[in-house]
């Protein structure tokens, strides 16, 4: 007969250890809930994190290189971003840069009665080519020749050079023309080189050349082309001075070689006046303006600020060695000298005819005090105050 008490004590105990078990099983599985909550809350922190300082890295690199560049042959996934341009700075229509002179060169021009004028030039000295003029200029010197060249043209300067002529030219009527020992056969002996001749330099010059002449030609026929611009009369101002290689009405003063040069000046249209002026320290160059050129201007030595003045505004540059200037006809400019030495500049003028030039001090003086004083609202005896100085004081020094 079956114990009913011992079964039902040993389903009482069975009821226990499988509450027990129930109850370890629970915790256990709460426990490992909270381990895979945890792992599962550090990864999702660590990406955030990740994606945070790569979103950083990102931005610095594309702050520090805004547009970079893509493997040849790559799509790019980027939408481009447009550049835009920055202001043009308005000093820049006046100002640009050239490198300074210096050199010893032999000078030949050949004139429209087919007569050749040769001559040697140095540093600070001005040759004058007539437009339509076949020149040319070889250096002679031991050292590089450089030239600070002016044109009188605003367009693209065009140039033909002798080579260019002679290739371009049938050969049969290059033959006629120069009647050559051989004929044809000489003409077609001619090659053209693959580079630009139009400053030439051959490897083998000491082969090619063996009886060089650089004779010079007769000062009736030189100082026509030539004028020596460093040893020309100086014009003293108490900031400075100026001295000037153009066409005087008045050519009294002049010498035999000065007036050969002013003369044959002004029998050309589109042609060129040249100056130098030097600025000592702190001086100025008041403003001015020029009546019939506009003016170019190269730095040889020292530095500047230049003023341009119109109507509205005023634009105000540094210049240095080596930069050139322009001023359009009638503009009003002043220079005043910054550094511890000289300045001193070489000054084109577009023009034949002898240079006019007003400055402000002269207009200021030929002008009434009472339009002044109606067009100043200051009375008329303040204008008093502006004084009249014997020496002219175009280049000024307080």
């Amino acid at each position: 007969m079956d114990n009913l008490a011992f079964e039902m004590n040993e389903d009482a105990e069975r009821k226990v250890v499988s509450e027990g078990k129930m109850n370890t099983f629970s915790r256990m599985e709460k426990t490992r809930q909270w381990s895979l909550m945890s792992i599962f809350l550090v990864c999702l922190l660590a990406c955030t994190i990740t994606t945070v300082i790569g979103v950083l890295i990102v931005s610095l690199v594309y702050v520090n290189n805004p547009q970079p560049h893509s493997e040849p042959g790559a799509q790019s996934l980027q939408t481009a971003i447009p550049v835009v341009p920055k202001a043009v700075d308005p000093k820049f229509q006046f100002l640009y840069h050239l490198p300074k002179s210096k050199g010893t060169a032999w000078v030949g021009v050949v004139d429209d009665g087919a007569v050749v004028t040769t001559y040697n030039v140095t540093a600070g000295q001005v040759i004058f080519f007539p437009k339509n003029t076949v020149h040319w200029i070889k250096n002679v010197g031991s050292e590089d020749c450089f030239f600070l060249l002016f044109f009188s043209t605003h367009e693209e300067l065009q140039t033909l050079d002798v080579d260019d002529v002679f290739f371009s030219t049938p050969e049969d009527i290059a033959s006629r023309s120069l009647k050559p020992e051989g004929g044809i056969n000489f003409i077609r002996t001619f090659h053209k080189q693959k580079e630009d001749q139009g400053v030439n330099l051959p490897p083998n010059l000491a082969e090619l050349v063996v009886n060089a002449n650089y004779s010079q030609s007769p000062d009736n026929f030189v100082w026509r082309y030539f004028y020596d611009l460093k040893g020309s009369k100086e014009h003293r101002f108490p900031g400075g001075i100026i001295q000037l290689a153009q066409y005087w009405k008045n050519s009294s003063e002049l010498s035999h070689n000065e007036k050969i040069f002013s003369e044959f000046l002004n029998q050309h249209q589109k042609a060129l006046s040249l100056s130098t002026l030097r600025i000592y320290n702190n001086g100025l160059r008041q403003p001015h303006f020029h009546f019939n050129a506009n003016e170019m201007g190269y730095v040889i030595s020292g530095c500047a600020k230049v003023g341009i003045i119109n109507a509205q505004s005023s634009t105000e540059f540094d210049i240095h060695i080596g930069d050139v200037i322009f001023f359009p006809t009638g503009t009003q400019h002043y220079i005043k000298s910054t550094c511890d030495e000289d300045l001193l500049l070489i000054l084109a003028f577009s023009t034949g005819d002898q240079l006019q030039t007003l400055d402000m001090d002269d207009y200021l003086q030929a002008t009434a005090d009472h339009i002044l004083a109606q067009l100043f609202f200051k009375k008329q005896s303040e204008f008093e105050k502006i004084p009249q100085f014997k020496e002219d004081q175009a280049v000024n020094l307080p």
